[in-house]
Formats: C-alpha cells, structure tokens, sequence
C-alpha cells in the first residue's frame, strides 16, 4: 500500500458475511494513498484504487471513488467520503460545473455515499469541506465525456480509437516458421495457470502478444505442438517493478489541451519506462477524429490526430488499460469548420420470403464496368456441389442470376468477372428456414464505395435478406451535399447511386437499425472529372499466371495526355508495394512490380491522381485454385462461448486450394488465439476473458468467406470489459487439401541452421569419389534433398547419401566429365546456405 509514508499503514480485512470485505488501514500522514488489492496473486479489478487522506481538525477525512476523476454525461457519478463516526454532519459538499447539478447524498456510519448526474460534458469541480474546512486534493476536478444517448446519426457522442500492442509484446527469441498447432498458457507467479495469446514479430521470432504481468515474480510460458513441448519450453520471464505496467511512467508530450481541426497534431508518447502494456487512443467529442501512429521506435510512439471539426472533445490515453497521468484530457479544438455535408437517406427493409427447395430464385445486382461475355455464377450447396447459374443481362450493367437449389440449407453464391470474384462475393443464400439474422449479416459491395468521379454516379449494392426486417439507413458525408437514390429489388436487395460536385475524401455510413454494418463508415476518395486521364492505355499486361519472385512488366500509353503517372499493388496480405515506372519514349510508360505471395493482387494506376479506365485491375498470382468461396466455417465457437475456456470453430479449405487464411476477433477483451491443422482445414480455438459481443472474420486471400463475420455471444464471469474493442488475428498459410483426404504429417525446418563441409564442396577430379558432411542438428525437422547436376544437364550417376547418426549425413560422388558441376542441397523447401555449390573438375 503505497502512501507518503508506508510504515505502520495495517491494512487489515474483513468478511462483511454478504459476499463483500471491507479493508480498513490506519493512514500517519495526509495525501494521496493507493491500496493495491490481489486475490490469488492477481490485481483485482480498479486495483490500485487511490484515497485522499487528510487530518482537520484531529479527524482523519478519505475521499475516493470514479466520481472524483470523470464520468459520462447522462450516467450517474459517484463517489464516498469517510470521516469519524458520528460527525458527518460536519461534512459538506458542492458541485460546480457547466451547468447546475443536484447532489443526492446518501449517510450511513462514518461513510457518505455521493452522487450527481451531469446532463453536460465539461470540468466539474468538486468541492469537500469538513468543519468549514477545504480537505486536501479539494476542489477536486472530475473530467465528463459525452455520452452515446442513442441520438440520430450525425448527433451524439462519435468515438474514435486506435489501439497499439507492440509495447505489451515480450519476444522469446525462437524462430518458427509457423504457428499452425501452437498452444501456449502462461503459468503466473501465483501458480494460476491462463491460456496467452501467441504471434510473430517482426523478425520471425515468437512473442507473446498482450503481455501486462500486474505482479512481479516468474512467469512460465508453455508452448507445445502435437501435446509436446517445442524446444526452449517453457520460457522464464522474471518480471521485476521495471517490468510491471506502470501508466503512470508513461511520458506524454504534445497537445492535449488545445488543438487544431483538420490538421495534423502530434502527440509523442515515451513507455520505454512504463513495463509491458498495450496502449490506447481514444477521441471522444461530438464529430469523428482520425488518429494514427506515425511512427514508432523502441517503445516510443508518434501519434497523429486530427478532430474534423471545432469543439470540445475528450483525449483518453491508456496504457495497461489504466489512465496516463491527466487523462481523460478536456481537448478544446479551434480552427474553421470543414464545411463537410452530410446527407441521408433511409428505407424499411421487409423481412424476405423464405424460398423451398426446387423452388427458382433470384439474385439481382448492378455491377457496373463489367462485359457480360466474361460474368460467371455458380451456386454451392451444403454437400459441396458446385452448379453453373443463368445469367441475364439487363440495361446499364445490370444482371439477374437465377438458379434452382435442390435441397435446404445456406447455399454460397459466387460471381466472378474475368475468373475473379467481384466485389461483395461470396453471398449467402438460405433455402428454407433464414438466419437468425443481425446487423453483421449486412453485405456491401460496388465500385462506390472503393472509388469515385465528380458527376458520374457512383453505385454499390447493398444486400440484407440474411439481416432481416429493419431500419436500413445511408449517409454520405463529406466536401458537398450528395444526391442519393436508392433502387428498390425484390429480395432484400438494393442499388445505390450517390453523385457529388467537389472532389475529395468522403465517408459512407451505412446502418442498419441503428448500428453501423461492418466496415462502415467507407472512405471513398472521389476524384475530379478524370478528362485526360480516359485517354490512357495499358497494353501487354498479364492477368494471370504469373509467378511469386517473378517480375510482371507492361506498358502504359498517354495518347496524347499530359500528367504524373503512379501505380501501386495491393496485395493480398493487405500492404501496398510501388510499381517501377520508367519513361521508354515520349507518352510511353514501361512499369514493373515483383510479387511476393500467391492471390489476387489489385493494381491501381493513376494519371494525375486519377484512376485510368479499368483501373484498379485485379491480377492471379499462382494457382487460380484458391477459392474463398469453396470455404466454410461451421462450429458452435461461431455463435456463443465461455468466458476462460476454449471456444473452438473449423475452417474448411478441403477444395479450396492454398491461400492466406486470416481470422480477426474483436470485442470487449482480447483473446488467446491458436489454430491446428485437421483433415478438412484448420480448427481455431479462442479464448476470450470478458463476457460480451465478439465479432468474427474469416478472410481467404483477403476476402471474406460466404457468412463472414459472424457474431458470438460470450457468457460466464471474467475480467471488465475494456474500454475499447480489443483486436485479435492470426494468419495462417494453409497447404492445398482434397475433400475426404487426410492430413499428411508436416514437417518444419530452418535450412539456414543446416551446416555443410567437407573438401568435396570446393572441388571435383574425375574419377575420383568427392565427399562432404551435412550437420542437421539445430535445424529442426524437414526432408533432406541432395542433387547433383553434370556440364551436360543430366543428373549425375554416382551420387549417395549415408546417414551417420541421428542428424549427421556423409554425401559422396564420383564425376565423370570436365567441367562445372552444379550440386543442390534443400531442407524442406529451402536452399541451405552457400546452395547450389558451383564445383569445378
């Protein structure tokens, strides 16, 4: 119990027989006191709580309580004062704030229980006298945000956040190449055993993700695959006060008072003393903020927000999810208003027909700058079984799918233009009975809400049939008012148009019932009428086939345009890589990227920051195998947990060809997240620790599954929701996988610990048997490949390979012809280093 002098403080505990305790202490000295709380080795929740303490008169007086920090407007906020039993008639107190507040006071014993309710965010100051007297700490000033009342869109409070977690990631210096079958629990100091949450930093090495120790001692990390521990495990961290997260050691620079609107304002924020912990931004205040980290270095951040209009806001800064010192901070924002236009429209969305089995339906979207000769549908049913649909092609790209399913269950629909799936595929499609529905079943897609052009109508669909009856609402916000129209389609579909005047960043809200859908709000760059930028041409550029590590080059014609030419990849992982640009000739460009994994690749090329005809293009890397549409989850994981136990859910991606496979979870707490390997995909198992909403996405080459995302609802006792939505991912490289086959055994290596030597590396004499050793002992476990080939191509005969002991090869060969000779040696996939050996005879 840290005080101003902690000697003598006795804290002692009571059981008050009613599922309560009461802790008192005997303060010497009057200020801030904290009493830190553990049950079972482990900081309880609001631990540390911090007490003013002050003597007047002879009489010890405490104040404590959130009240005296913050609050939200609209909520109740309180707080306890104690003093000697029987003289709280001496004790009075007052709240000044924006607006006139009622106390409602509440005496029992020697403690008095107060409350307000401020109707208006702003700085209360709370005034506590005792016999006339002003205790220490008064006034104190209680910081209120706005609260979210359920006011209309554009009204309220609007949240913005960002969450940071390098600062809580503790690397354990081991490199695996996957994280496939891993499953980690931390052992605490107190011996309670928790799952943790495992990742890959930047180097390839294992860490542990949300590493907050609130105790100092040992922590044991246990990490096995198959039910064995891997090598090293388990880990020993040895967690002292420099260690533990200390918010308060937090440095914080920048302006947290005062800032500009629409402008870029730095904060610098310094943890490289403050232990391990996660950190969060949070803006709230009555319009939307953009936040993002700049820069970061050796626990040191440089964070970027900029409030979109003037006004009061509220700056929450957290680390280890306590509060820096001064936050929440009251943040007035000067500057002109950005002149920023929003309108909406809304439209009450019936609940759709159910359809039975050999029964016709109907699927009906707009999808413009497409070629009918290259649309393709087809329909999945629950067994697999894929068919072609009958596509009609309408007026002003506009496309009816029809198909007639053959048995019940949820169905996917794919469509594809040019063998790639347009925007919004996968769909889901129930036969028979539909889904319980919900806001997170919404699906979006189009090019309107990608990109757009000053005076064209920009169009996307929106599609509700598996949301159910509701509010449907849309907004487009930004530099000039927005014509909207919606056009009405049978079958909970809908078309939506929107044209602007001004260029520039605008952002689509989409809700329904209220709450926003995922992925909304949409920032829409809208681009000035294109004019020249229609001229251009792109010629010889390869769609698909092409190869990871292989170079891609096309050219780009002006034809008589004039301008700065830019195009960037966006790869399926989610990163931007530049194009190469090379001028070949007056008005002709020669561009080239390399990519560097497998999937569909976007290629935006822009003439004056405006997006060319056709652009972006979408590319195949490797296989046209993958196939998210040929993927499903299923699992009970996928609709409700338990707090503190695995909840587990299947991917499936037997048919599906070999892709990125990611899975993010988000919600009130973060979650220990593992993954195995199965016959049929990948089996995920989540851990979450606060009870509540978990949204789950599943993407397959960076595109959502048919179903994706999906809700569930976590039940039992566990920690306090945090604050903010906590995020969780993996990302798993999945191996190609048949329907019905089993899982062959998956071996993993590191070629780069394989060490070879021997004189038969260097040089060859005809004839004559050559040999060299291979050392595999710090290399893990992989197949071991040698080849040798001679000056004519062809392998040479004598060539073998004998085993010494466990992890130890002798490799000899006799050559028979002149000349260079080249031998490859492979661990797994990889060359070992200094492979292929170039040996001349």
């Amino acid at each position: 119990m840290p005080a101003p002098d902690a000697d003598g403080l006795g804290p002692e505990i009571k059981d008050n027989t009613d599922g309560s305790i009461c802790v008192q202490y005997h303060p010497n000295k009057s200020g801030r006191h904290e009493v830190q709380m553990c049950y079972e080795g482990c900081a309880v929740e609001g631990s540390p709580f911090s007490c003013m303490v002050d003597n007047i008169d002879g009489s010890y007086v405490t104040a404590f309580g959130a009240g005296l920090v913050g609050g939200m407007s609209g909520q109740m906020v309180s707080f306890t004062v104690t003093a000697k039993q029987g003289s709280l008639s001496k004790l009075d107190v007052k709240v000044d704030g924006p607006t006139k507040t009622d106390i409602t006071r509440k005496d029992h014993g020697d403690k008095c229980d107060i409350s307000f309710l401020p109707m208006t965010p702003g700085i209360y100051n709370i005034i506590v006298k005792y016999n006339g007297k002003e205790m220490k700490g008064s006034p104190f000033v209680s910081k209120v945000s706005v609260h979210d009342n359920g006011m209309p869109s554009g009204e309220g409070r609007k949240r913005s956040q960002l969450s940071l977690g390098n600062s809580s990631e503790y690397s354990l210096k081991v490199l695996e190449t996957n994280v496939v079958d891993l499953v980690a629990s931390i052992k605490l100091p107190s011996g309670a055993i928790e799952p943790c949450l495992l990742k890959k930093d930047s180097e390839g090495h294992l860490c542990v993700g949300s590493f907050a120790p609130k105790s100092t001692g040992d922590y044991a990390i246990h990490i096995s695959r198959d039910e064995k521990p891997i090598k090293g495990s388990p880990f020993h961290i040895k967690v002292g006060d420099k260690e533990l997260a200390h918010a308060s050691k937090v440095k914080v620079s920048g302006p947290t008072t005062k800032a500009k609107a629409n402008e870029p304002n730095i904060l610098e924020l310094d943890c490289s003393d403050a232990g391990y912990g996660g950190l969060s931004v949070v803006i709230e205040g009555p319009h939307r903020s953009e936040i993002e980290c700049k820069h970061y270095e050796n626990r040191k951040y440089k964070i970027s927000y900029s409030p979109h209009e003037p006004g009061i806001y509220i700056l929450n800064l957290r680390f280890a999810d306590d509060h820096l010192p001064g936050s929440p901070f009251l943040l007035q924002v000067e500057g002109e208003p950005s002149g920023r236009i929003r309108e909406t429209v809304t439209k009450t969305m019936e609940q759709a027909e159910p359809v039975k089995k050999n029964q016709n339906c109907e699927f009906y979207l707009q999808i413009p700058g497409t070629n009918p000769f290259d649309m393709e549908a087809s329909v999945t049913d629950p067994d697999g079984s894929t068919e072609l649909c009958e596509i009609m092609d309408e007026e002003d790209f506009h496309y009816r799918m029809m198909f007639t399913p053959q048995m019940e269950g949820t169905h996917t629909l794919s469509i594809k233009h040019k063998g790639l799936h347009i925007s919004g595929s996968p769909f889901v499609y129930s036969v028979g009975q539909l889904s319980s529905g919900g806001t997170h079943k919404v699906q979006v897609g189009g090019p309107g809400v990608e990109k757009g052009e000053v005076g064209f109508s920009n169009v996307f669909n929106i599609y509700t049939r598996e949301a159910g009856a509701g509010e449907l609402s849309v907004a487009v916000e930004g530099p000039s008012d927005a014509l909207i129209k919606l056009e009405e389609r049978p079958h909970g579909f809908l078309g939506v148009s929107y044209k602007v005047k001004v260029a520039g960043m605008y952002d689509i809200h989409i809700k329904f019932n209220d709450a926003h859908i995922p992925g909304s709000p949409f920032r829409v760059h809208i681009s000035p009428d294109s004019g020249v930028a229609r001229n251009v041409t792109v010629h010889s550029l390869k769609d698909r086939g092409l190869q990871v590590d292989k170079a891609s080059t096309f050219t780009v014609s002006y034809n008589g345009a004039k301008g700065t030419l830019n195009a960037c990849v966006r790869t399926p992982s989610g990163s931007h890589e530049d194009c190469f640009v090379q001028e070949m000739d007056d008005g002709l460009y020669g561009l080239r990227f390399i990519p560097k994994e497998n999937g569909v690749h976007y290629l935006d090329i822009k003439l004056n920051d405006h997006h060319i005809p056709d652009s972006p293009f979408a590319i195949m890397v490797g296989s046209m195998a993958a196939d998210p549409a040929m993927v499903l989850a299923h699992g009970d994981g996928l609709e409700r947990g338990s707090c503190g136990i695995k909840n587990k859910f299947v991917v499936r991606t037997a048919g599906a060809g070999s892709s990125f496979l990611a899975v993010f979870i988000e919600g009130p707490s973060k979650c220990a997240l593992s993954c195995r390997e199965v016959d049929e995909g990948y089996e995920f198992s989540y851990t979450p620790f606060a009870p509540g909403k978990y949204l789950i996405t599943v993407k397959y080459g960076n595109i959502n599954i048919a179903g994706s995302p999906y809700q569930s609802e976590v039940t039992g006792s566990g920690r306090k929701p945090s604050p903010l939505n906590e995020t969780t991912s993996m990302v798993v490289e999945t191996v190609e996988k048949r329907p019905g086959a089993k899982s062959l055994r998956r071996f993993r290596g590191d070629a780069s610990k394989v060490n070879v030597r021997g004189p038969g590396l260097k040089k060859a004499r005809c004839n004559q048997t050559q040999t060299f050793t291979i050392d595999v002992k710090d290399a893990g476990h992989a197949m071991l490949c040698v080849g040798m080939v001679a000056p004519n191509g062809l392998p040479e005969p004598e060539l073998m390979v004998k085993k010494n002991n466990p992890t130890q090869y002798t490799v000899s060969y006799k050559v028979v012809e002149a000349g260079e000779h080249t031998l490859c040696i492979r661990f797994g996939d990889e060359e070992v280093p200094g492979s292929p050996f170039s040996i001349a005879t």
